[in-house]
């Protein structure tokens, strides 16, 4: 498996993972949505808010070094990320149809990429102002990680509200795995 393969892997995972979140969280009275979670975001749209944050900031960064054919015009049609605590929607609804063009524009970066792209050096700065330099995979491998682990505290507060989420297990949501994609 290459890297760019697992990269493909994981967009789809993300793409279903978040198909299969949004609609137990549609399905939520809007009461639960916006009720305190006391956890690391105020709210289950809170997460899915940040969940776009991250994301649109990571794939911005990526863009703007010029991989896989992403370009800031990719992301015109997004919300423009400032900050970690950015709402950009207050409704499950609106941010559900956003959040699907965005892991589709996520699919088509994955397919677009090589093996050399990935091993790219880059620079990018931070939302605190800092320069950072990094090898292009390690970015898209943080901007993976990042989301797990968000969905991972997502799935916390969805399961002490009582929703049953289902299964997150990769194998089970991309069972084609990553020898099997079409590159």
């Amino acid at each position: 498996m290459s890297i760019v393969q697992n990269f493909q892997m994981m967009a789809l995972y993300n793409q279903r993972i978040n198909q299969q979140l949004l609609a137990v969280c549609q399905a939520l009275p809007k009461a639960l949505l916006d009720k305190p979670t006391d956890s690391f975001f105020a709210t289950i749209t809170s997460y899915w808010n940040h969940l776009l944050f991250g994301d649109l900031i990571l794939l911005g960064r990526l863009a703007s070094n010029n991989l896989a054919s992403l370009s800031s015009d990719s992301l015109a049609s997004f919300p423009t990320p400032v900050s970690p605590k950015d709402t950009y929607f207050k409704h499950i609804e609106e941010l559900s149809s956003v959040r699907a063009k965005l892991d589709e524009l996520l699919i088509e970066f994955c397919q677009g990429l090589s093996e050399q792209e990935c091993g790219k050096v880059i620079h990018y700065t931070t939302t605190e102002g800092d320069t950072v330099t990094k090898v292009a995979s390690d970015v898209i491998q943080h901007l993976f990680n990042h989301q797990t682990h968000h969905r991972g505290q997502l799935t916390c507060v969805l399961s002490q509200f009582g929703a049953d989420y289902g299964c997150m297990d990769l194998p089970v949501i991309v069972p084609e795995g990553s020898g099997l994609i079409d590159t």
